[in-house]
């Protein structure tokens, strides 16, 4: 797994948030949420739904009903007045699949040898009214499989400029030139937005990015960020 992510220019706090777990049955599940608007208030509704969602995968409950209750949840929260993006990436060790847990209008990105397919079928924002169903796809665990999650300031970028950026074939690029890497994969990505923006964001961007990879070295987990202050 690897993440790379960025504010938008010239705002004091990014309104992506990115929460991660383990899974009570084995696992683990990221949960990325995107509020609307910018800055402070984004992020306040941005964290609501993550952690909204995360309280309730530690507790065992399904992707599906977390991201439900967490649409619920900010709906009651705002009287319907506000919404976000919701993202849920789980690597569930009990069904030895992939869940992917989607409420956002932007694409998933799934990726299969040199076959990289779009999971782009419609999908709603929550926060709007109560009910509000994720789109939800199941993928078997095996070597090579990979999948990138990002919010909307990806695909915007470059987009004022009259140059939008490509995801896909900035993946294709990627996966031809070497053997599968998260985190050089999810720095690329960034940073080609970047350049496409001037190295001023017009929105906040945030690239998840995992890939099941065949078994080696030791038993060791290993986690490591780096923020600027």
């Amino acid at each position: 797994m690897a993440v790379a992510k960025v504010g938008k220019y010239a705002t004091s706090e990014s309104g992506d948030t990115l929460e991660m777990i383990e899974r009570p049955g084995g696992g683990i599940s990221f949960v990325l949420s995107d509020g609307q608007q910018s800055g402070k208030p984004a992020k306040a509704i941005s964290n609501v739904v993550a952690r909204k969602a995360i309280s309730l995968l530690a507790e065992g409950v399904r992707d599906g009903a977390a991201a439900r209750a967490a649409s619920d949840y900010l709906f009651t929260y705002r009287s319907g007045k506000v919404l976000a993006t919701l993202n849920i990436l789980s690597i569930d060790l009990q069904s030895q699949t992939l869940v992917l847990t989607r409420n956002n209008p932007a694409p998933v990105l799934v990726i299969r040898g040199e076959d990289i397919r779009p999971l782009d079928g419609p999908s709603s924002s929550i926060g709007s009214r109560r009910g509000i169903r994720p789109d939800i796809s199941e993928i078997q665990l095996e070597p090579g499989l990979g999948v990138v999650i990002f919010t909307d300031g990806l695909l915007q970028a470059g987009e004022r400029r009259g140059s939008g950026l490509d995801v896909v074939g900035s993946l294709r690029d990627l996966r031809q030139s070497a053997e599968p890497d998260p985190a050089r994969w999810a720095e690329n990505l960034l940073q080609r937005a970047v350049e496409l923006e001037e190295g001023r964001p017009s929105d906040d961007i945030t690239v998840l990015v995992a890939v099941i990879l065949k078994r080696q070295g030791d038993d060791v987990r290993r986690l490591s960020l780096r923020m600027a202050l």
